[in-house]
């Protein structure tokens, strides 16, 4: 159950290296001039994701439902935090010259933002388990997996259409929005087309609701 819900939590949003498409008529310095003013504010926030999604999968390797419920509380709002602080990214990134640059601008802000209130609220939810209860504690966490698997929709489009044409392939020659690193971690899988996030952090939280879950069950 938990590993179909994992496999279900493949894509995961931070930044983008794929991307199609492409838009007549844009100035590419100008275009280049802002992912670079973006992916130069964004970079470190891509890391601190990257890391807080790590920290999941290394605690649920032990899978204690307190030391599962703590990391994955943190790593929640971390998480929130870093969303935020892209949304800011992009506003004072000003507005993309592209068509219909101000509206992409609007709704990556809006969504980016929603993405962070969404997480806070699935903090809240893991907070409130009972860790003491290891089947109870197993049985909350499917519903944080849902919430997650919800969420991750969030993430995947509060970016998308930034992420789209020359404004996305601009932001692929910025080394902010590169792939960020990460300690090696068990379902590791990357590719120079692969989003930064996507595999194994995309479902990290995934993965530690799978651990804890098998935990409760086999103790």
């Amino acid at each position: 159950m938990n590993k179909k819900l994992a496999a279900a939590l493949s894509g995961g949003a931070v930044l983008v290296l794929a991307l199609s498409g492409c838009t007549d008529g844009v100035d590419e310095g100008k275009v280049d001039a802002w992912a670079k003013t973006f992916c130069d504010q964004a970079q470190s926030q891509i890391q601190k994701r990257v890391d807080a999604q790590q920290t999941i999968i290394s605690t649920a390797a032990d899978g204690k439902p307190a030391d599962v419920q703590a990391a994955d509380s943190k790593a929640f709002q971390e998480i929130a935090d870093t969303d935020r602080a892209l949304a800011k990214a992009v506003q004072s990134a000003g507005v993309p010259p592209v068509e219909n640059g101000e509206k992409l601008q609007q709704d990556a802000v809006k969504e980016l933002n929603d993405t962070a209130a969404a997480y806070e609220r699935l903090k809240k939810q893991v907070d409130a388990l009972d860790a003491k209860d290891q089947q109870k504690f197993a049985d909350g966490l499917q519903g944080v997996a849902d919430g997650l698997k919800k969420i991750e929709k969030m993430d995947q489009d509060a970016l998308a259409k930034l992420q789209s044409g020359e404004l996305g392939k601009a932001m692929t020659r910025q080394p902010g929005c590169q792939k960020p690193k990460r300690a090696a971690a068990p379902t590791a899988t990357s590719g120079p087309a692969a989003k930064p996030g996507a595999s194994a952090p995309a479902s990290a939280p995934a993965s530690a609701a799978a651990s804890a879950s098998a935990s409760g069950k086999s103790e």
